[in-house]
């Protein structure tokens, strides 16, 4: 069985120097990979896509919210227009329920002047 050997300094720094060149050796290999350009141009495709999908869409929402704003207040004109109308309509009833209220009126004014007169 081994025993345990304890690394000194040195010896530290040395595996962590070891390490950190063996990571830029790699990371260089992986810069220089041409198949490595070609997947960074395929996501910068892929997400300048995604971009110009996300514009259509925000685009679309922002020509339905203006048409859903247009047909919001077009209903509110109505809604206006018919309450004007409804209130016309109405003052002419009243005015016609007086009228007649009025020849109610003088129906009995002028049937009791002429029983009065009778007498």
């Amino acid at each position: 069985m081994g025993s345990f050997r304890d690394s000194d300094f040195v010896e530290r720094q040395d595996t962590a120097n070891k390490a950190r060149r063996a990571a830029l050796e790699k990371f260089r290999q992986n810069a220089a990979d041409p198949t490595l350009a070609e997947r960074q141009a395929a996501r910068a495709a892929s997400a300048a896509d995604r971009e110009a999908a996300k514009k259509v869409r925000e685009a679309a929402k922002a020509e339905q919210r203006a048409a859903d704003a247009e047909a919001a207040k077009q209903a509110e004109r109505d809604a206006a227009l018919q309450a004007e109308r409804a209130r016309a309509e109405s003052a002419e009833r009243e005015l016609a329920l007086q009228a007649e209220q009025k020849a109610a009126r003088d129906a009995r004014y002028a049937a009791r002047k002429t029983r009065s007169k009778g007498r």
